[in-house]
């Protein structure tokens, strides 16, 4: 069974989010979990780009030659059951939630010494210490109180609130996968069609001196406009024993001109639904190997996203699950994917194709890995 799965989910891989700008070629199956909250549904992660200008074809050898697929496990017990917030922070040895307002949504905050949650009933969005995220469900008023589901308490309460913030340990070793690269170009600037791929590598190469500066060995998944799938950006990561994975990438609403902002993605827990879709089967029960890794990801996730913003002074779109991204689900490791601004919004894409801009955002990602002793700001 295990292996019938892993052949069907290698040959899926060819079909999966190639970052921004790879479409699937044939239908995908019909969504057979319950609805889920589908995110924003013009964001450009499977449009094929159609700048201008033609994509330079290079032939260099791959990396590695691989299929290696993302094997789904099996899944853990469910958590099914919807708890007390004020029960939960007794339980964790933090304040209990205060009520802030009641208009236009009954809002709460609940702090520990990390920081400050802010959530809302009926709505999925919260923020923490300021930089927003979705929860996997709703929290809802039962019996006069706020309760969440298990799956949130654990998933995101937890690991921001309870948990130690994150940790890089001993195993310094990050590989930086710079989004795209050959024919598979990504999006385009709305300005003069650049494509996505010649600024997420621009992006990545500012990015690795600074890091090897704060002490990290770093790897690209490209350094010239090479093809590489997906599976193979994986396997790199595998073959230098990385302790972290970033994916980077620029984002499109085409032909809205206007949306724009930051944001920063991990994998789905299993058991929740996804926050983007992208019309895939989020099927609820999968569960792949960087599941693992849900708490790393998530406080990851957070702290990059903040760093971003307190750069760039960019609209907060927020950190974001998926389970679709095929660079995401086998990584043995923490692993994130960032949209860092839209290039199908003219004023984001003019800021995109600044050298300048792009070195802020390579600074903002090296701040945010910077190793500290008291690293109660990061999250």
């Amino acid at each position: 069974m295990f292996k019938c799965a892993g052949i069907l989910l290698c040959a899926a891989l060819a079909f999966f989010l190639a970052g921004c700008a790879t479409a699937p070629d044939a239908p995908e199956q019909p969504i057979s979990s319950p609805p889920a909250n589908s995110g924003n549904p013009s964001l450009n992660w499977s449009v094929p780009g159609t700048g201008s200008k033609p994509a330079v074809k290079l032939n260099p050898p791959a990396i590695l030659h691989t299929n290696l697929s993302s094997p789904v496990l099996p899944p853990p017990a469910p958590v099914l059951t919807w708890t007390s917030l004020k029960r939960w922070a007794a339980g964790q040895n933090i304040g209990a939630p205060r009520l802030l307002t009641t208009t236009p949504l009954t809002t709460y905050a609940v702090s520990s010494v990390n920081g400050t949650m802010i959530l809302a009933i009926g709505s999925h969005e919260a923020t923490w210490n300021g930089t927003g995220f979705n929860l996997g469900f709703e929290p809802e008023l039962i019996d006069g109180e706020i309760c969440l589901h298990g799956l949130d308490l654990a998933k995101n309460l937890e690991p921001l609130l309870g948990g130690p913030p994150l940790a890089f340990g001993t195993n310094r070793v990050i590989v930086i996968d710079p989004g795209h690269g050959g024919l598979n170009s990504g999006t385009h600037s709305v300005l003069d069609g650049r494509f996505e791929k010649e600024f997420t590598l621009d992006w990545a190469l500012r990015i690795r001196p600074l890091l090897e500066t704060n002490g990290w060995t770093v790897y690209l998944t490209r350094t010239n406009d090479l093809e590489l799938s997906l599976s193979n950006r994986v396997a790199l990561a595998e073959l230098h024993h990385a302790g972290l994975f970033l994916s980077l990438h620029f984002n499109s609403a085409a032909p809205d001109r206007n949306q724009a902002g930051f944001e920063t993605y991990c994998l789905t827990p299993s058991g929740m639904p996804s926050t983007l879709t992208r019309g895939y089967a989020d099927l609820w029960a999968e569960r792949f190997p960087n599941n693992r890794f849900d708490a790393q990801n998530f406080q990851l996730a957070v702290r990059v996203q903040r760093a971003l913003l307190h750069a760039t002074g960019a609209e907060d779109r927020g950190v974001r699950r998926a389970r679709f991204m095929g660079v995401l689900q086998g990584q043995n490791r923490p692993a994130i994917l960032i949209e860092a601004g839209y290039l199908s919004n003219p004023a984001e894409a003019e800021q995109i194709e600044s050298a300048a801009h792009r070195q802020k955002l390579a600074e903002a990602v090296a701040a945010a890995l910077r190793h500290r002793g008291d690293e109660k700001s990061d999250n």
